[in-house]
């Protein structure tokens, strides 16, 4: 998906449920029908190519879905691994019975900076938790967010704070969670808004274009944009969004893009369709379930609670193979998962978009 040939992803991590009413998505309790399997190396998605190599692409994928409408029925999923009664809809701030959540895998690190930067290894999905900190005398406004790994440890990785009496939301994310400053040896990246609040771009922690060699070499790059779908009408119902990123190369390393100016930062390259060395993707459609009247959502059971923040994010080739997804299991606490070709500040700063106020989205 993420390279230049036409190979199908590999199958997808098993999966449960999550439904939403109208406007919110939450762990479904009836077991579902699992997709068609898919068999090929997910990191062929993401490989960085030209505009003209993904038009081919999208010819060759024309071709293949033809022949896959002739496949057999999707085989049935296992039971869920938990339930969400309504009890637990009603009740905000009861806590039920902890769920039994699959942990995140082993993994190890040496240096924080640079893990936090890399791409997550093939094969392994790092599975971490968000918490939202609102204690204090201004944290209501400028709460503090951590993201921690899912595990018996609980490894500290990033935190992230809205910055105050900025013109746009600016959010700076650090690998230190008392030190939040801009000038701080801990800030690794930031997220900013545009004025509206639904477009976003992610950066590292590099030189400003403005003040970096005239080669760029250590210029900023933009690891992320994020646009959210307005919503004229002010209809409810699952948030739209679209994320782009850089490519990766043969080595499976990520394509530095650093913009001369916001001209030609990833979010202009996006509305003028040049696109290359990028990876479009977006949210992954809930599937409106008649029975009860909500979207539904699979995910594994590492969501518990209806949110209108929760989502998952694929890539068109495959809708099977979940690149992040994000979703409340707490009043202040959320899952957040992410695979290749994703680094934890680019899922975190996702999230962290996610909880920003969005005037024409809501």
């Amino acid at each position: 998906m993420f390279m230049i040939n036409g190979d199908k992803p590999e199958k997808s991590k098993k999966k449960s449920a999550c439904k939403s009413d109208s406007d919110e998505s939450e762990p479904e309790t009836k077991s579902s029908k699992t997709k068609k399997k898919t068999t090929a190396n997910p990191a062929s998605m993401f490989q960085a190519g030209t505009d003209k190599d993904k038009d081919k692409e999208k010819d060759k994928d024309k071709d293949k879905k033809g022949k896959k409408k002739s496949a057999s029925k999707a085989e049935e999923s296992e039971e869920e691994d938990s339930e969400v009664t309504q009890k637990k809809k009603k009740g905000k701030g009861k806590k039920g019975k902890k769920e039994e959540r699959a942990p995140s895998p082993v993994i190890e690190f040496d240096n924080l900076e640079e893990f936090v930067l890399q791409p997550a290894q093939q094969g392994v999905t790092v599975k971490c938790r968000v918490t939202r900190d609102k204690r204090g005398m201004d944290r209501g406004l400028y709460p503090t967010y951590y993201l921690h790994l899912d595990n018996e440890k609980k490894v500290f990785l990033l935190a992230g704070r809205k910055r105050k009496k900025s013109t746009t939301s600016n959010y700076l994310i650090s690998i230190d969670p008392t030190d939040l400053s801009r000038g701080g040896e801990n800030f690794v990246g930031k997220l900013r808004s545009n004025l509206m609040g639904t477009k976003f771009t992610v950066f590292d922690n590099a030189l400003h274009p403005d003040r970096a060699l005239p080669d760029m070499s250590n210029a900023r790059q933009e690891l992320a944009a994020i646009i959210y779908e307005t919503n004229v009408l002010g209809m409810k119902g699952p948030r739209r969004m679209t994320v782009i990123i850089p490519g990766m190369n043969e080595d499976s390393e990520r394509v530095p893009i650093r913009p001369r100016s916001e001209n030609d930062g990833l979010l202009i390259r996006f509305q003028n369709r040049h696109m290359e060395n990028l990876i479009e993707l977006h949210n992954k459609t809930p599937v409106w379930n008649e029975e009860t009247a909500s979207h539904v959502l699979n995910f594994a059971g590492r969501v518990t609670q209806a949110s209108i923040k929760n989502f998952q994010i694929v890539h068109s080739k495959d809708q099977d193979y979940i690149v992040m997804q994000f979703g409340r299991v707490a009043d202040d606490a959320f899952t957040l998962d992410y695979n290749y070709p994703l680094c934890a500040v680019q899922a975190f700063a996702i999230a962290l978009s996610s909880f920003d106020g969005k005037i024409a989205c809501e």
